[in-house]
Formats: structure tokens, sequence, C-alpha cells
């Protein structure tokens, strides 16, 4: 459907599905190649590369960000993205220019790389907040840059009280939305009590302006997603905002729920998202039908998948809603079960490399945020902002290699992640597992261990590539 050479019929008429589609459709289009393509740079850019050459800015605009999709979180000596991607950002017109920037965004989150052009970003966005009238900063894509504003304070928690004063001279509303998200995002995974009763309160006051007070329940499991009790009462928690919120905390309830359980479909947040997906409120049906897609990303989950398959007959005749219904159905079956969504490792820690976790929460962070005014953007004109999900992605695998970087096949135990038990000297930290050979597949929460002692992991934890040496201690039984 996507990759096929022939444009044109011999009559005339389009054969293409991309020129079935209209205006910003288009940029969903081209930039999909990207995601098909993923992590395949050298038959990826020769795909897209003839799309950057058309007539159509919409086109060319989808090109670049399937460009950026490409090369995320792929390191590569020549900088193909920041090649191709750089003397587009100060083209005239704006679809092609958030091509390009949202492109050597994705291709370079985490990177810090001091060569892409976008680099000078806090002067940058502070300057475009506090240049905006009231009404501008109304706009979908203003609350975007806030939120752009915080994401470089990402867990650092100090420093941010320097920028929090540029929201001064900011509305009352649009102040509250900026400290918030900027606190929320400082503190994030930190498990701050402090700062989790601070959102806590903001919640509850009164003169509060909606917006800020949606942005504060995201910011609560942010903060607080550090460990398995916290998440328990995390659920509870939110369950109660749901009896007591107003219109937007109700809204963020879902959203909340999704990066709580990201990839890891709970049966107790299933069942309430499952609820809520019947709400009378038809923004808080949609972002609960989004999180089911988020909770159950790349499960193949036969409940989830039964549950979107009767609101896609239930929902036929609302667009919005069925549009997002099928989203959530690509995620559920998302690669077909060989990527996943979910920051934690299966050690229950974040990954290893702290600025590839930092990079997947920021992803999951933005769309969340995109989803609180989820008709001006996900549903108006700039559903294209979906993408930045595949900063989240990665594959949920475990492959063992030699010292040559070849594949070897060696047996391992696959088994749920317990705390540490068992007999002196032989402690075990799963249970319930099951002997596989490599490579194999680990869910949410699920964690390997070698079955053999011929071999010796250079990683403590078994997850992703993992480089294996001979034991040379080690004797073959008779």
């Amino acid at each position: 459907l996507m990759t096929d050479l022939t444009d044109f019929l011999s009559d005339g008429s389009y054969r293409n599905w991309l020129f079935k589609n209209k205006k910003h459709a288009k940029i969903n289009v081209v930039a999909s190649l990207g995601m098909i393509l993923l992590w395949d740079i050298d038959s990826g850019l020769a795909q897209i590369d003839k799309y950057l050459h058309s007539d159509d800015n919409y086109v060319i605009a989808g090109a670049l960000l399937g460009v950026g999709l490409v090369n995320c979180s792929v390191t590569n000596d020549y900088d193909p993205a920041l090649t191709l991607l750089s003397e587009y950002i100060k083209k005239e017109d704006s679809s092609i220019q958030i091509g390009a920037i949202m492109g050597l965004g994705i291709a370079y989150a985490g990177a810090q790389d001091e060569q892409v052009p976008i680099m000078e970003r806090l002067q940058a966005i502070a300057d475009a907040l506090t240049g905006r009238s009231v009404s501008e900063l109304g706009k979908p894509l203003s609350q975007l840059l806030v939120l752009a504003l915080s994401l470089i304070y990402l867990g650092k928690q100090e420093g941010v009280e320097a920028t929090s004063e540029v929201s001064k001279s900011f509305s009352k509303t649009m102040r509250n939305y900026v400290d918030i998200t900027l606190l929320s995002c400082a503190h994030a995974r930190t498990g701050n009590v402090l700062t989790v009763q601070k959102l806590l309160g903001h919640c509850s006051q009164l003169e509060n302006a909606e917006t800020s007070k949606g942005s504060a329940v995201l910011g609560i499991p942010i903060v607080a997603m550090v460990e398995e009790v916290g998440l328990e009462m995390l659920i509870r928690l939110l369950k109660h905002f749901l009896q007591y919120g107003e219109q937007k905390i109700r809204l963020a309830v879902p959203l909340a729920l999704g990066i709580l359980c990201t990839s890891n479909p709970k049966v107790n947040v299933t069942d309430t998202l499952s609820r809520l997906s019947h709400d009378t409120d038809l923004e808080v049906a949609i972002a609960a039908v989004f999180s089911l897609g988020l909770i159950g990303a790349r499960t193949n989950n036969a409940p989830i998948a039964g549950m979107l398959r009767n609101l896609s007959s239930f929902y036929c005749k609302v667009p919005g809603l069925l549009f997002c219904v099928q989203i959530a159905q690509g995620l559920v079956h998302m690669g077909n079960g060989l990527l996943t969504l979910n920051p934690y490792h299966s050690d229950r820690l974040f990954l290893l490399s702290f600025v590839i976790t930092k990079t997947a929460l920021a992803g999951l962070v933005t769309i969340l945020h995109a989803c609180l005014d989820i008709k001006s953007i996900i549903l108006g004109k700039y559903h294209f902002v979906l993408y930045y999900l595949v900063l989240a992605m990665k594959p949920r695998m475990l492959m063992t290699l030699d010292k040559n970087l070849e594949p070897i096949l060696v047996p391992v135990l696959v088994g749920e992640a317990v705390d540490v038990a068992g007999e002196v000297g032989r402690p075990k930290t799963i249970t319930g597992f099951q002997t596989h050979s490599t490579p194999v597949l680990l869910a949410a929460c699920e964690k390997a261990e070698l079955a053999t002692e011929k071999y010796v992991p250079l990683s403590p934890i078994l997850e992703g590539c993992v480089i294996l040496i001979e034991n040379i201690e080690y004797m073959e039984d008779n």
C-alpha cells in the first residue's frame, strides 16, 4: 500500500494511496513510511527521498517528518537527518517548517548534539511565549510550547525556579499552566512527596483554571511512577478524581492511568478505562479509548482487543471516536508484538541508559499533554503529533551475542520479576519461569536469567542485546 513505486494507472488516475488524501492528512501518510521503515536508514531514506521533490508542501512536510522517524534513536557518523532537514527549517511554508523541526527533534532527542540548529531552545521558547497575546496563548500549539520549555528540565529538579520567573508576564490562566507543568517535569520520577502534595492541592483549589488542573493530574503519576506500591496507591487516588473532579480533571484521569500502566494491561485499570470509554462526556471517552491502546501497546491483549472491536461498532457513526479506536487497535498490535512503549526496565528499573529513558518518557508526556486538548490537536489538523510516540518505542526482547556480535542461542529462564528470594547462595529474582532459547520476547513484568553456566553476561540485567563471554571455569557435566 505504501511502497508501491507505481503512482499512476494507465488511465491517468492515482494508484498510490497517498494521493487519495487531502491537505494535512498527506503529512501523516508520507510520515508513516518512516514508521514502517523505522531504524532502517539505508533503505528508508531512499524510499522517502522521492517525496522531498514533490510540488505539494504537505507531502514535503510529511517526508521531512518521515526522515526524522527513520533516524530516531539511531547514531550515524554521517548525520543524514541533520543534512537533509536543516535546509528546510527557514522555509516560508509553516507545514514544511513544522515537519523539519519535528523531524530534527525526533531524530536527535536526548542526543545533546550542538550541531542541531534548534539547540538554542530555552531562550527561543521563552521569547515565543512572552511575545504572544492572551488570545494566541490560548491556541493549541501554545500549550505544547509550554511543555517544550518544561521538558528541558525533565528530572533535573534544580534550576527550574529561574525559568518559572518567565511566567509572571503571562495571564493567570497561562501562568498556572506553566508553573504546574514545569514543576511536574522537573521532579519527574523522583517520587517527591511534597511535589505530589502541591499538585494535589492545585487540583482542589476552586480558583485555578481547568487547563492547569489537567496538567496537575498528569504530573502526579509522572512524579510518583517509581515503585510498585506507589503505583497501586495512585490508581486508587485517580479513581477518586473520577467521582469528585471537574471536567478537565476527569479528562486527565484516563490519560494518567495510561502513562502509569503503559504496555502493562493491569486488570483493574483495564476495567476502569473500559467503563470510561462509554462516558457521556465524549472527550473523556476519547481519552479512555486512547489510554486503552497505551496500556495494551504491543501486548496483543485479547480482552482489550475485544473491547476495541466492540467500540468500533458502537462508535461507527462518531468520526473522532472511531479514529481513536483505530489508533488504539494499532497500538495494541504494534510491531506484531515485537515493540513496547513501556519506559521501565524488566527489573522494574528504568533503562540503564538514562538519556534513552528520559527520551521515552518525554515522548509519552508530549502525547498525553496533546490529549488534554484532544479535539483541537489530535482530532484537529495537528494529528501528526501522534508520531512523538516513536520516542518511546523500543524492542521488547532478549537477544544474546558473542564478543564478535554474532547471535548465539542459549537457554534462558523467563518469569515474573519478584524480590530476591530462595536458598542461601542460590537467589532467585523470578517466579513461575519457563525455559526458552534466545532470542525471546519479554512482557512488561517479566525478567530473564541464563539457564546455563557456560556463558557469563556482560550486563547485570538481561534485556535487549546482551553480549556473552565463555565462562573459563565452566566444566561440561558427563
